[in-house]
Formats: structure tokens, sequence, C-alpha cells
């Protein structure tokens, strides 16, 4: 029996090694950034259109590389390249002031059609889940519904963003442990700081007297999650009615995002509009285009 148990031990080693060296073979993009995903950001991700010329290529590069190193995987519904942009939208932005940052966590994406339970069905009774990082077997890979994906990008409005929240849960398990508390985000002495503040603000959820989605009280691990979205979907709003906090996801992101006019109106871009960069060409010949 012993002698199984180190063989099993040791060939788990064996394979984390082998997962992790096959993982290192980063694909970098090498190819131009196709006009249709510009298109979908453009459209979609108010984001990216708060962004400079040199950011947005920076963007541009990351959602290429994501898909070239992630897989997103439709289940029972059929995904486009919506779908996928958004998904891998949903992933840089968190960690946009990373440049250097990769998901070693992850291997896939897969779309459901709409929410789910634990067991990972998609019909009957007690579904209510729009997202989820697997554990376990399910190890490696994220779980989302289209319709809360979509839906992320297209209300400005509610302070949540399903894949974001994920993302963010996949960042704080980097360290090993869902505990929000990320190390790659909080240094040792801003840990305590930010535990305190998490109590405050949860205790202001219970009491009824905070405008944070109630979800984010329910467990330490779902707080940062949750404001997150805030932060990245509503970050004027954010700044004032929770300064305090604000100001330390500011410090963890690397990011002010009050600055960013996440609220401009969105329109539909045709080949021949002008190009929003202000180039003064139409679309087809400046950022829609394949060259």
């Amino acid at each position: 029996m012993a002698a199984v148990v180190i063989f099993l031990i040791a060939a788990g080693g064996f394979w984390i090694l082998f997962r992790s060296k096959k993982r290192s073979a980063w694909k970098e993009a090498k190819t131009s950034f196709p006009a249709s995903y510009r298109n979908i950001l453009m459209e979609r991700v108010g984001f990216y259109n708060t962004l400079s010329a040199e950011e947005k290529k920076r963007f541009e590069t990351e959602i290429q590389e994501f898909l070239l190193n992630h897989r997103v995987t439709g289940i029972d519904v059929k995904i486009d390249d919506v779908d996928r942009v958004l998904v891998a939208a949903s992933a840089i932005i968190p960690i946009f002031q990373f440049p250097d940052w990769r998901y070693s966590n992850l291997f896939e994406v897969l779309i459901y059609p709409g929410t789910f339970n634990e067991k990972f069905e998609t019909s009957g009774k007690e579904r209510a889940i729009l997202g989820m990082v697997g554990t376990g077997y399910m190890n490696g890979k994220m779980i989302l519904s289209q319709k809360a994906l979509r839906l992320g990008f297209s209300n400005d409005t509610d302070k949540r963003n399903t894949a974001i929240h994920e993302f963010v849960h996949l960042i704080d398990k980097e360290d090993g442990t869902i505990d929000g508390i990320p190390e790659a985000l909080i240094s040792r002495e801003f840990a305590l700081p930010w535990l305190k503040l998490i109590e405050q603000k949860m205790d202001e959820i219970h009491a009824d007297d905070s405008d944070i989605n109630p979800y984010g009280a329910t467990d330490k691990s779902e707080f940062l999650p949750v404001v997150s979205e805030y932060f990245f979907e509503r970050p004027k709003l954010l700044a004032t009615k929770h300064p305090e906090l604000y100001k330390a996801l500011e410090k963890m992101f690397k990011h002010d995002m009050e600055v960013r006019p996440l609220n401009q109106k969105r329109q539909e871009i045709r080949r021949n509009s002008a190009c929003p960069c202000d180039s003064g060409l139409k679309f087809k010949h400046c950022c829609g285009s394949d060259d």
C-alpha cells in the first residue's frame, strides 16, 4: 500500500511538472489584430474605448494571446467571436496594469447557455449559478453563462459583470486559496487593513446600509470579486460612495478607474463610418483594416 501511495505522489508530481512545462510555452501574437475583433471591442467594451491608442494596441495583443493560450468552448450552446472576445476582455481588464500577468491556473473557459447548478446541470431545479471557477477534477477550468457574459458588457449601470467577477476569483486563487486576499495584489502590510475594511463594508451590507451587491457579504472570498465588478463598471460612483474602498482597489489593481469616461455613448461602427480613433479616416481604412 505504501508503495502505491509513493507511486501516486511521484506520478502526481510528474504530472504537475509536465503541465507546468507544457504551459510555459506561451504562444505570442504574431499576426495583426482582426478587424472583426476590434469592432466587437469598440461596440461592446467600454473599458477599451477609454484607452489611449498605445494602450489599445497592448490590450489587443493581450486579447490575442489570451485566446491563443486558453480554449473557449461552448457547452450545449453555439458561441462566436463575440463570446471569445468578451471572455478575453474580462480576463485582461483586471490585470491590464500587470503586463506580464499569465493565468497559469486556467486552461479552458466553458460557456453554458444560461444558469446552472453545482452539478453543472443546465436544466432542472436549483439553477442559480452564473459563473464558477472549477476545483477538483474541474481545476483549470472556468464556467460562464453566455447570457451573463453578454449582459455584463451591455448594461453599464448595474455595477455587475459576472466574467470579471470570476477572473478576480482566479487571480485570488493564484496563491493556492480563494480567500479574498490575493497575494499577487495585496502586500503583507496591506492585508490587515484590507481585512478590516472588508469586515466594515460587510457589516454595512448586513445592516442594509450599502449599495454594494449583498452577495459580497456572503463570504470574505466573495467580497473582492463583487466590489471589483463595481470598481470596473461604476468607478466614479464607487469613489463617491465608498472613497476608502475605491482607494484600496485602486492600489490593488494599480489603476485609477475614476478618470476613465466609461459612460460615453456607444454607437454601431460601420465600414464607412469615421474611425473612432479620430484619425480622420474611414473605419475601413484605419482601425477596421486587417492590414
